[in-house]
């Protein structure tokens, strides 16, 4: 199994930094994990909705030349559906075993996604109706991810 986990911006923070290198370490004994960054948009607290759209549609493009054509798309959106740490590890084995084996979970930058991305999604995924750093919220999707698997293989973990 291959997992992408697509990113707007980079990690600025060491102990971001540090929680993600463990929990990719962790995951090699369950799957490939590919973790790609892409350029953010610099942006005006006080931007309009126009600007803010443009920002999104800019960082947009940036994610779609990530994807591959052979992959299930889950984008992390607060309008998503929100799924228990089970539900979710039941959703990665229902696509592996009946989609694909190449899943692409996308995280937004500080404005969201931009709507072509969201138009392309397979699964809108929401952790929470709260609003979090999408620096922190690579850490908190690979720790599930890796739930996830340790759910699926029967390992304590999840408790």
């Amino acid at each position: 199994m291959n997992i992408t986990i697509i990113c707007v911006g980079k990690i600025k923070e060491k102990y971001l930094t540090d929680a993600i290198k463990e929990y990719s370490k962790r995951l090699s004994k369950y799957c490939k994990l590919n973790i790609i960054e892409v350029a953010d948009e610099k942006t005006d607290e006080n931007a309009s909705d126009n600007l803010n759209e443009i920002v999104k549609d800019k960082e947009g493009e940036r994610i779609l030349k990530n994807i591959k054509d052979n992959s299930y798309i889950i984008t992390l959106e607060i309008g998503g559906k929100m799924l228990s740490s089970e539900e979710l590890a039941g959703k990665i084995d229902e696509i592996t075993m009946f989609e694909n084996s190449n899943i692409t979970f996308i995280i937004g930058g500080s404005l969201g996604l931009s709507k072509n991305i969201s138009n392309i999604s397979n699964y809108k995924l929401s952790f929470s109706k709260m609003t979090f750093p999408h620096q922190l919220m690579r850490v908190i999707l690979l720790e599930q991810i890796y739930r996830s698997f340790r759910i699926l293989k029967n390992e304590p973990y999840h408790k």
